[in-house]
């Protein structure tokens, strides 16, 4: 039986994948600058398979998935929405992801600092993820 630190950290980054993902995919809607259309591209590809490791790691151990609350989505897609209609420009795309960004980062570390005991391995993969939302707020920030 895996410990529950192991569980609860592998959901959370399960469920921040999710989140990631799906404000990608939003503000890609929005974009027309194709460099950064492909940089979204990229770092969405990046965290559909970490979220798609957590996914398999979950099953193995019978656990079900971290859905992020619903009306946290509903909110943000309707702050994304109406933030690109009104502001439809290369720079508050990239600005509104670096915010997401910013968000995950800050999540991920208070998360494995909230589950220490958590296998080695479940801690690289978030320290992966954290180091994937650095990278993606570096690239994005020629685009500001």
């Amino acid at each position: 039986m895996e410990n529950n630190d192991t569980i609860y950290l592998l959901k959370e980054c399960n469920s921040g994948c999710k989140s990631a993902t799906s404000s990608m995919e939003q503000v890609m809607g929005y974009v027309k600058n194709e460099k950064l259309k492909d940089l979204i591209q990229r770092y969405l590809d990046k965290h559909i398979k970490i979220g798609d490791v957590c996914h398999d790691v979950l099953n193995e151990m019978n656990e079900n998935e971290k859905d992020p609350s619903k009306v946290a989505m509903m909110f943000a897609e309707l702050g994304t929405d109406l933030k690109l209609m009104m502001e439809q420009s290369t720079h508050k795309a990239a600005d509104m992801l670096i915010d997401g960004c910013t968000m995950g980062i800050k999540s991920l570390s208070e998360y494995i600092n909230k589950y220490p005991n958590a296998k080695h391995d479940v801690q690289e993969l978030a320290k992966k993820l954290i180091k994937i939302e650095q990278d993606f707020m570096t690239e994005l920030l020629v685009y500001l």
